[in-house]
């Protein structure tokens, strides 16, 4: 509690003793805190902790919280390198103690959280990703100590919904402990590197050039932060299935919709999602392509469809040549007609442009109508 709290709690102490009645001055004390906020509030983001009766290495437990339970926050501490909060359990018993701050997500925090979750709450999803490691989940796409949400644990799952590239001036990891020392000098070692092996005229690669960030949409089961952003490469996307297949190494799908309406997420009906499908897939080839500034989120454009006779899927007619594109992808429409929308480069004007494309069911197969001017946003050829 910082001084100008202290002065303040004094003071309304002092007058508060000379009210007369114990029960009166404890009631006077905890509403006039909360009413100069001097309390917050409190989520439990871990599966479960404890509150303690002290900070200290050897303390009793109090009470177990579990994810999701409301705690009032009533201070804080910073003890051997972590910070505690004295919180206040809504059991019936208001139980008083300490707990770790990793532990719970602040009133304030989380409301950080809701304001970014309410920026894309109509949003579709581009895709499912997984994590790899413990990770943390940011306010914004940068590896800074003042944004960090929640960590979130190894195996966590979550909705994509956009991603950005971020030029390389960080360590390649997010959470592993690091020196700085030795990150700057592995960089510039990497740096040097990358520009020996470069033959001329060899376009610069994503991988070398930047970092990319996912902003995601989380569960309430996974964490009480509703969205944030995550580095990259901590995320292992959850290409489906029967698509996988179709990807390569020189070209990754970067986002997927199924032509057939089945929603892609397994939290709902994990065995509707497994099932095979027909698809429009976006994808992204490792080739550094930028124009004004700005990378395309995709390049390629690639359309599956399933026949469930032969089992097997099959390539949708007329193909689409290489593109450049923003996201997001949205795709409208019910049963055998659907159309989906792609924000493509004019090569012509530069202008990013929402284009539609109707994919429909011809009695045995699926057929692709493209727009009349799809040759102005064409880089290349479809092959």
């Amino acid at each position: 509690m910082n001084l100008k709290k202290v002065l303040f709690l004094s003071f309304i102490l002092t007058i508060c003793l000379f009210s007369g009645g114990c029960g009166l001055l404890g009631n006077l004390y905890n509403n006039i805190v909360s009413v100069a906020g001097l309390t917050g509030t409190g989520t439990v983001i871990a599966k479960k902790a404890n509150i303690r009766t002290s900070y200290a290495v050897v303390a009793s437990d109090l009470l177990e919280v579990k994810r999701g339970d409301q705690l009032d926050v009533l201070d804080q501490v910073d003890f051997e390198k972590a910070i505690w909060y004295r919180v206040r359990a809504h059991d019936e018993d208001q139980t008083e103690g300490w707990i770790e701050a990793q532990n719970i997500i602040t009133g304030d925090v989380l409301e950080k959280s809701k304001k970014l979750a309410e920026e894309d709450k109509d949003a579709q999803p581009q895709a499912n990703g997984l994590l790899r490691n413990k990770t943390n989940l940011r306010l914004t796409p940068e590896q800074r100590d003042d944004n960090v949400l929640v960590k979130l644990d190894n195996g966590s799952t979550f909705e994509i919904i956009t991603w950005k590239y971020v030029p390389k001036a960080q360590d390649d990891t997010d959470d592993n402990d690091k020196d700085p020392k030795n990150a700057k000098t592995k960089s510039k070692d990497k740096d040097k590197d990358i520009e020996a092996a470069k033959t001329e005229d060899e376009p610069d690669k994503m991988d070398d050039k930047y970092d990319i960030w996912y902003k995601v949409r989380i569960d309430p089961s996974v964490s009480p932060a509703p969205s944030g952003w995550i580095f990259g490469r901590q995320v292992e996307l959850q290409v489906p299935t029967d698509i996988v297949f179709y990807q390569q190494n020189n070209k990754k799908f970067v986002t997927w919709q199924r032509i057939d309406g089945v929603d892609t997420s397994i939290k709902d009906d994990p065995k509707a999602a497994s099932k095979p499908s027909s698809w429009v897939i976006l994808s992204r080839t490792n080739e550094s392509k930028p124009f004004n500034g700005e990378e395309p989120d995709f390049d390629g454009v690639l359309l599956l469809g399933y026949d469930k006779y032969d089992q097997s899927h099959y390539r949708i007619y007329p193909l689409i040549g290489e593109v450049w594109g923003k996201l997001p992808m949205k795709m409208q429409g019910t049963g055998d007609s659907r159309t989906f929308t792609l924000r493509l480069r004019n090569k012509n004007t530069g202008a990013i442009e929402d284009k539609n494309f109707v994919v429909s069911f011809d009695k045995v197969r699926y057929k692709l109508k493209l727009p009349d001017d799809m040759a102005n946003y064409e880089t290349k050829e479809g092959k």
